[in-house]
């Protein structure tokens, strides 16, 4: 009966590690991604939204034809990335990661496919959720997950963190750890800011910053 209960008791031990969930990366050695004056690495590709910055706050509006990125011209693979987010008009947006542009129409020729990890200030509140824009469509929701979909702040800012390390993706909200899959579409590609295609909106970026990960990083 003993040897039963201890079994039966490691088994719980396990189970619990299992579904336990990393706390989000330290961040605070991550080097900032634009100079507070210009775009100088970054380019816009897809529709018309705009893009400027005022003060250390990159402001992005929607503005006509399809989704709109402001993308890095570097690629990244391994990485640790963390941004503040403020939706001042609500609407849909993302952050793409290890993502692509291929020709779609006339009307798109820049069109961007990746990774993205969600901006979702709708009523089903998927935010952070991970979708695979222009191709897959989502690969984790937020669906029965009320603890996951409460940490995103609708009228405040939002610490947004990605860990993409090989093919294991990870996001957290406001320190909440929200997706967590593995996914080995792609290996690298570039870093945007999206301001979604539709009715008008606005939102905020601050202290956006990456840290690249080593391969005695990654296997730590």
């Amino acid at each position: 009966m003993i040897l039963r209960l201890c079994a039966l008791a490691s088994v719980c031990v396990f189970a619990a590690t299992a579904v336990a969930e990393d706390p989000v990366p330290k961040t605070d050695d991550l080097q900032p991604m634009f100079n507070d004056k210009d775009f100088t690495g970054w380019k816009k590709v897809g529709g018309d939204a705009t893009y400027k910055i005022e003060g250390d706050t990159i402001v992005g509006e929607v503005g006509p034809g399809p989704n709109t990125f402001l993308r890095t011209e570097k690629t990244y693979g391994d990485f640790i990335f963390k941004a503040d987010l403020k939706l001042e008009v609500p609407g849909n947006s993302g952050i793409q990661f290890r993502s692509h542009q291929k020709p779609e129409t006339d009307k798109n020729p820049d069109r961007v496919f990746g990774y993205q990890m969600e901006v979702d200030p709708s009523d089903r509140k998927w935010s952070g959720g991970i979708y695979d824009e222009g191709r897959r469509g989502w690969l984790y929701d937020l669906k029965d997950k009320p603890e996951k979909q409460a940490a995103f702040k609708l009228d405040d800012w939002n610490e947004y963190v990605i860990k993409a390390e090989g093919d294991h993706l990870q996001t957290w909200v406001n320190g909440v750890p929200v997706a967590d899959l593995h996914d080995a579409e792609d290996a690298e590609g570039f870093i945007a800011l999206q301001v979604h295609s539709g009715k008008a909106g606005k939102i905020l970026w601050k202290n956006v910053s990456i840290k690249e990960l080593s391969l005695t990083e990654t296997s730590k």
